[in-house]
């Protein structure tokens, strides 16, 4: 059976594309920083009828949790077919360029893109022991660089300087990591959710949380012939599927 793990998969779309996964026959490793609220979230799918599915502490931004976390799926599998690194945070309502907070600035990076760096690092050697290994970093639409300097772009207005430099960040890293597993079975990519309605922005977002779960799982169980170092996003190409950079 195949195994996927997902950070921040005790509510919203992370809770969501666990349940997706176990539909698609995965063993699903659901993340949470909190693992009491990680395992009612495990319990639930328990009692929907999904048995395989257990919970793992995760924090993203704690190296000996992140290591711990390892060190008990090792124990457990000799392989890891899919990482689906979901984990973020928000930051701040306001980001203002001239005038946020450093700290809180640096808390965001720290989550969205050293947290998923740590992970993958820590994780990639269970990944290169599947045939067919995935890797899924949650992005989102307002990484873009090059929509965010488009006028005409219907989320030009929505500026930040944490939350949106942290995804596009995020977004470099991911071709960076693409890059190298270029001649391996590996397929790397990020994908933008899309504006859901989530706790994550007060449930403002249209999108539905199933959707975009099934962006997530998409990408994770793309087939062999299925595209690397994409940036998938519905919400920023309809047409396509696939976000410029």
């Amino acid at each position: 059976m195949k195994t996927v793990l997902i950070t921040g998969a005790n509510k919203s779309i992370g809770f969501e594309a666990a349940r997706q996964m176990l539909q698609h026959g995965y063993h699903v490793y659901l993340g949470s920083r909190d693992l009491q609220k990680g395992q009612q979230a495990a319990d639930q799918l328990k009692a929907e009828g999904f048995s395989e599915v257990e919970p793992i502490q995760i924090d993203v931004t704690d190296s000996a949790s992140i290591a711990a976390a390892r060190q008990a799926l090792g124990q457990k599998n000799t392989a890891l077919d899919v990482l689906i690194n979901n984990a973020g945070i928000l930051g701040e309502p306001s980001q203002p360029a001239l005038t946020s907070r450093i700290g809180m600035i640096k808390e965001v990076f720290e989550t969205n893109l050293f947290g998923v760096i740590e992970v993958t690092q820590a994780f990639i050697d269970l990944l290169q022991q599947a045939p067919e290994p995935r890797i899924v970093n949650v992005t989102s639409g307002l990484g873009s660089l090059t929509l965010h300097n488009d006028p005409s772009w219907k989320y030009y207005p929505v500026k930040g300087a944490a939350y949106q430099p942290s995804k596009a960040a995020l977004n470099a890293y991911t071709i960076m990591l693409a890059y190298e597993l270029r001649d391996t079975a590996f397929k790397v990519n990020v994908v933008d959710p899309g504006y859901t309605a989530t706790d994550f922005n007060h449930h403002s977002g249209p999108g539905s949380v199933s959707d975009a779960a099934a962006r997530l799982v998409k990408a994770a169980t793309l087939g062999p012939d299925g595209p690397t170092s994409r940036f998938f996003s519905d919400d920023n190409a309809p047409e396509t599927g696939i976000s410029p950079w």
